[in-house]
């Protein structure tokens, strides 16, 4: 029997076949690591020995002064050397199959459709921005949950109208990763939102 999720204000919509695969935990893993070090920026760098600017000059002579040797003062081991094995920019991007992240895709949203944490609504509703009217909204439905809130990149009014809520964060449709869906503990999607998501999960978006 296919699945089906509420309107928020009233009715229910049929959705389709990709909220009703199985769970692929191995998959879903690999591909939330992927997004993730995707958004790691990879910048910290430090310098070597050799880098750091001064110490050319012997400190003191090898002999004769009681003090251990020492060819540079730009040791590791002194204050103000280099760092030995030090972090390098770096990318920490992997590779994951597109039809690997539809189906991690597919995984996450089954998840909110199979325990009933998803839901739909009319984005059109929000005539202009208004955090009063998102409020209310999601206190009628999910209250203190952790919302991730998927929109149509035209649904600017509704975006600003979640956009100041606590524990509520909203996406276009074409940047939910599958991070961000299986982490929220409720998921709400506009109608327009809802074609493209469906797109993304099944390979229309190819």
């Amino acid at each position: 029997m296919p699945k089906t999720a509420p309107v928020l204000g009233g009715t229910t919509v049929k959705l389709d076949p990709v909220f009703e695969a199985e769970f692929n935990m191995a998959l879903v893993h690999e591909t939330v690591r992927a997004e993730l070090n995707a958004r790691r920026q990879g910048t910290a760098s430090t310098k070597t020995k050799g880098q750091v600017r001064g110490g050319g000059a012997k400190p003191w002579k090898q002999k004769g002064t009681g003090r251990a040797r020492a060819g540079s003062s730009r040791s590791p081991i002194w204050t103000g050397g280099g760092t030995v094995f030090g972090p390098s920019p770096r990318h920490y991007t992997f590779k994951i199959n597109r039809k690997a992240r539809r189906a991690a895709l597919r995984s996450a949203l089954s998840v909110h459709a199979e325990r009933g944490s998803l839901a739909v609504f009319d984005a059109e509703t929000f005539a202009a921005p208004s955090t009063s009217q998102a409020r209310k909204l999601l206190a009628d439905w999910k209250d203190g949950s952790s919302v991730l809130v998927v929109l149509h990149e035209s649904e600017e009014k509704a975006g600003l109208s979640f956009r100041n809520l606590e524990r509520v964060i909203a996406v276009p449709a074409a940047d939910a990763g599958v991070a961000d869906i299986i982490r929220a503990r409720a998921l709400l999607i506009s109608k327009a939102a809802l074609p493209e998501l469906v797109a993304r999960a099944s390979g229309g978006d190819a």
